[in-house]
């Protein structure tokens, strides 16, 4: 997976590597002015396999077609795999319920957008002898730029780039376009008595301004004034009015604000101020969504800036919180996995590794949800060597789980909790080699089934393996499903996913971490409310991804966002929730 550190190197290359090839015009005024206002580029790379999937046998052979390729399977007891030529995707799977359907995972290509491989659920149903059927619905592999360009007080044309897929303009800090003729630069700011850096250089043809981006080219468009593109929390200003959630087919009930004794003015009010919030820099607050439920029942729905309840969303780290659901599930089924489980024991088959030092034969599953392993590893000193993007970056060692298992031990397991991603990865490959199944299928059959999930996307490692530490994409609704899990005590539907002792352990404070107190691989913090505090839960990723437990509440809040790597991201959790949205619900009667 493609850090962020990582992502800024490649674009800045691109953007500073773009050659010059304007047409000298006469020389006006500022003709930089004629630019202002705000243009879009956009580019999908795919993927191009998609759609109906056909397993087929015939003459004692098996085949798979996928869009318009055909390509021989092979078929044992173990499974059902094929790769298609040139990169294209692969699939794995396995026959179920005397062989009438095939449950399995296709593996997409890496993304252009962020380097990574997807493992994403298929199911192929009989429909004929000897004929499986069934559909792939890759993830979207897509970047999307968007060009602000304001005339400032000072009188220089500002300007900046938005992107709601990596928030690059985070990184590439764009503070003004500069024109001469044909040509344009867009420039940072100045500093130290330093001109500022030529972040991009592109040509105005007509009305458009292009740009080469890893040898595509961009073509930058206006968009129209009157505020009908997704730069804007909604395409067009509106009035709002509150409108129940639909109920479809993944579990949800759905009530009304009131029916659930939280207020729709307030509400209402709220919602208002969203659709109307300016975005007038790289760092303004961009929120994707806003779900809310209680008493287990779906009451508000809300999406913003093109984003809705069918694009599957970036988790970042919120999903480290998954993982410890998975845990918890796994445990419950009874399969051979304990928080005691010492972890250089289990991933060597049974027994610790000849001269393994007395620290790391102490080192246990509950130590790796905690955060407190002990290892030289937090993400939050980039000298650490396991730091996340450390690890991901460098590239001698492609087996993540190999490279945090060498890291040294700087303190006794469970003496601190220090954030650590790699640790919570390393969780996955406790739990794989202790159940000899793979992450995808456990966490198929465990949780995405039973929490009735049907589409999901689970990032991978450079050896394949699904990456725990964080990234895996989900639906809205679905993801907000693992909050609504531990506030029931474990239970979804009235099935018990994860015992009752495992959902109130891992949302409890067990570890001072960084501002809050941490559980299983969740947040706790406290609330104001009324005149008293109550006690929270939350899953947190980069970029404001947040689902938020209130037990005393009986109230589940989830937000989704872009805002990567920006202050931005922690406005929903520290702001809008204790004074926008607890103000509004009443006392759980």
């Amino acid at each position: 997976m493609r850090t962020f550190s990582a992502i800024v190197l490649i674009f800045s290359v691109m953007f500073t590597g773009f050659a010059q090839q304007a047409k000298v015009t006469s020389a006006k005024a500022d003709p930089a002015a004629e630019l202002i206002g705000l243009w879009r580029a956009k580019h999908r790379f795919g993927p191009d396999v998609r759609g109906t999937l056909i397993l087929e046998k015939g003459g004692g052979k098996w085949k798979a077609q996928i869009s318009g390729r055909t390509v021989s399977a092979s078929v044992s007891e173990k499974g059902i795999s094929f790769e298609l030529p040139g990169e294209k995707g692969s699939f794995e799977g396995s026959f179920e319920n005397g062989k009438t359907r095939v449950k399995g995972f296709w593996i997409q290509p890496a993304t252009v957008s962020n380097g990574t491989p997807y493992a994403s659920p298929v199911e192929l149903l009989k429909t004929g002898e000897n004929v499986w059927r069934g559909e792939v619905i890759p993830l979207e592999d897509e970047l999307t730029l968007y060009l602000s360009v304001a005339r400032r007080s000072d009188g220089v044309v500002g300007a900046f780039l938005r992107n709601p897929e990596r928030n690059l303009g985070r990184f590439i800090r764009i503070d003004r376009l500069e024109r001469e003729g044909d040509a344009v630069k867009l420039v940072g700011a100045d500093s130290g008595g330093q001109k500022g850096r030529v972040w991009a250089e592109g040509i105005v043809y007509g009305d458009v301004l292009t740009v080469f981006l890893r040898g595509t080219t961009f073509d930058f468009r206006r968009v129209e004034p009157e505020r009908t593109s997704d730069f804007y929390p909604r395409p067009v200003p509106e009035k709002y009015v509150y409108a129940k959630p639909p109920a479809l087919d993944d579990g949800w009930e759905t009530a009304t604000l009131e029916e659930v004794g939280i207020d729709r003015g307030k509400i209402e009010k709220f919602i208002q101020m969203m659709i109307d919030t300016p975005i007038e820099s790289v760092s303004s607050s961009e929120i994707h969504g806003i779900l809310i439920a209680r008493r287990g029942r779906l009451v508000l729905e809300e999406y913003f800036h093109g984003e809705h309840r069918e694009k599957p969303h970036d988790t970042r780290s919120a999903s480290k919180s998954v993982t410890a659901t998975l845990v918890g599930a796994a445990i419950q089924k009874g399969l051979p996995v304990k928080a005691a489980d010492s972890v250089y024991s289990v991933v060597n088959g049974g027994s610790f590794p000849e001269d393994l030092p007395a620290d790391k034969r102490r080192l246990t599953l509950e130590n790796l949800l905690t955060m407190s392993s002990g290892l030289d590893c937090d993400d939050g000193d980039s000298d650490s060597p396991g730091n996340e993007d450390v690890m991901q970056e460098q590239t001698e060692q492609p087996d993540w789980y190999k490279y945090t298992l060498d890291l040294k031990m700087i303190r006794r397991p469970g003496e601190k909790a220090v954030y650590c991603s790699g640790g919570a990865n390393l969780i996955g490959d406790v739990v794989a080699r202790g159940t000899g199944r793979s992450l995808p299928e456990l966490f198929g059959n465990l949780l995405a089934e039973p929490l009735q999930i049907k589409r999901f996307y689970m990032n991978l490692t450079p050896t394949g393996d699904a990456y725990m530490g964080g990234g895996i994409r989900f639906l809205p609704r679905d993801f907000m499903k693992f909050g609504q899990l531990h506030l029931d005590g474990g239970k979804w539907k009235g099935r018990q996913i994860i015992s009752k002792d495992w959902a109130e352990k891992a949302t409890s404070p067990l570890y001072e971490l960084r501002d809050y107190k941490y559980g299983y691989l969740w947040w706790v913090t406290d609330y104001p409310y009324k005149n008293r505090t109550v006690r929270a839960f939350f899953a947190g990723g980069n970029g404001g991804q947040v689902v938020i437990g209130i037990p005393e509440l009986d109230l589940v809040i989830a937000f989704w966002g872009g805002n990567y790597s920006d202050p931005a991201l922690f406005i929903p959790q520290r702001v809008f929730v204790p004074e926008q949205i607890l103000p509004a619900v009443g006392e759980n009667k």
